[in-house]
């Protein structure tokens, strides 16, 4: 049968959440689909122009935003604060690697989470688990879990605002590489991480003195004045991905308009299921998590139908295989991949195969074990001869106490003090910082030829 938005409702489909009253459902679609696009196909398409350089290993890929969204929490600082934070950490990158950098936000969209279990049970009562504010609320209470269509309006709503204000801060003058001194935020000028980032930033203000008087300035290039920011998310909730999904009016081809970039998580990925079908038809990059039981076998149908042309730019291979595995388990579906000549894009998310939950009931994430996973990730991808070319991070412009570690050494006993997160334990802007410059010491190793690892 041929492609269309709805074809993937003949397959089966996982972590779709159960709506009591199916006619609200369409309703609901019905009223999105008469919404206007929140990304276009030329957007689309330019992206996937660099992602074809990041995997011809001409740039890099720097993927990171909340690990949930929320209502609650939305701001146009918060969004402010998150961009600046991706921005610095892109600098930092750019700076090390002599290369682009691709930026994509994990934001504008990432309200729906899958589950390990669709029940939560609290003090032995069983409500349906929270599945993101798009589709329920954290509170504990029936009403409150029960799965409400009108929450996807809302979502689309808080992505419509959050996108116009990137778009403003990637090309109004915020992204101007003359205000890279400006980017640091009031709590973590203290920080290790801030005085490195302040001795870099007098480095480029440095060099764009040199540029201006050599006659180089915004006017004639572009990238020093504002920058091309991208949003994504994990395209789980498919009755609000079809309703967005639009032909491009310049073209045949369709585009998934609810971001620029999604991605297929590890428990969505079968290659005969719902989401793979989706995801087939519509021309935006696509993800693929890729966890420590994946074998060569279960993703070549996978790449098979989502990139039958392998074409480059169109796949980003996620691996999360969690810091005691990746060394074991990531060389293996390198080497087949590579074998058969796969054009894809190694990204590394070094965030959820490295999460535990501590005696005082928090989830939360070593910044070691997640540095540890990163070094394995560049060793094993470039000990099969293929090129490491991005990081997927779980992080936040806010002053959160979510992750134990990093410069300030934040500790168990933090963690009460500012968690904020809606699912799992994000990076904080400090631990960003810190982050970005452990990678930019890989990257310079591997530009100079330099045995230093990450």
């Amino acid at each position: 049968m041929s492609w269309t938005p709805a074809s993937w409702r003949d397959k089966p489909a996982a972590q779709l959440p159960d709506y009591p009253d199916a006619d609200a459902l369409k309703r609901v679609e019905a009223e999105l689909a008469a919404k206007p696009p929140l990304v276009f196909a030329g957007e689309a398409r330019r992206l996937r122009r660099q992602l074809a350089d990041v995997a011809a290993g001409k740039a890099f890929l720097l993927q990171g935003g909340d690990c949930a969204e929320s209502f609650k929490e939305f701001s146009a600082d918060n969004v402010r604060d998150t961009f600046r934070v991706i921005l610095q950490m892109a600098v930092i990158l750019t700076f090390a690697a002599a290369k682009p950098v691709v930026k994509v936000g994990r934001i504008a969209g990432q309200f729906t989470k899958p589950r390990s279990n669709p029940i939560e049970t609290q003090n032995g009562v069983e409500l349906p688990s929270y599945r993101g504010d798009s589709v329920n609320d954290m509170a504990f209470e029936p009403e409150a879990r029960r799965p409400d269509p009108q929450r996807l309006i809302r979502s689309y709503e808080q992505s419509a605002a959050t996108i116009n204000l990137l778009r403003a801060f990637a090309s109004g003058g915020f992204a101007d590489l003359g205000n890279v001194h400006q980017w640091t935020l009031e709590f973590v000028k203290d920080s290790p991480a801030s005085d490195r980032y302040t001795e870099l930033a007098g480095r480029i203000s440095e060099a764009l003195a040199f540029m201006r008087a050599c006659g180089v300035t915004g006017d004639a290039a572009r990238s020093l004045e504002s920058v091309d920011f991208y949003t994504s998310h994990e395209a789980l909730h498919l009755p609000f991905e079809e309703a967005l999904t639009r032909r491009d009016s310049t073209g045949d081809a369709w585009l998934a308009t609810s971001a620029h970039m999604l991605w297929i998580g590890e428990r969505s990925r079968q290659p005969d299921g719902a989401h793979v079908e989706f995801a087939s038809g519509v021309m935006n990059p696509i993800g693929i998590k890729c966890g420590p039981t994946m074998e060569p076998d279960d993703l070549f149908p996978v790449l098979d139908k989502l990139n039958p042309d392998n074409e480059a730019g169109r796949i980003i291979l996620i691996s999360r295989m969690g810091a005691d595995r990746v060394r074991e388990r990531l060389p293996h579906l390198v080497k087949a991949v590579e074998g058969e000549g796969r054009s894809v894009i190694w990204s590394c998310d070094p965030m959820h195969g490295n999460t535990v939950k501590t005696d005082s009931g928090y989830k939360t994430r070593d910044f070691d074990r997640v540095l540890k996973e990163l070094e394995g990730f560049m060793q094993a991808v470039a000990g099969e001869g293929a090129y490491p070319g991005g990081v997927h991070f779980e992080m936040t412009g806010r002053d959160v106490t979510e992750c134990v570690g990093g410069a300030k050494a934040l500790t168990e006993a933090d963690l009460s003090s500012r968690y904020h997160t809606h699912c799992d334990p994000r990076l904080n802007a400090d631990q960003a910082l810190d982050m970005a410059f452990r990678i930019a010491e890989a990257l310079t190793a591997a530009r100079t030829g330099t045995s230093r690892a990450a």
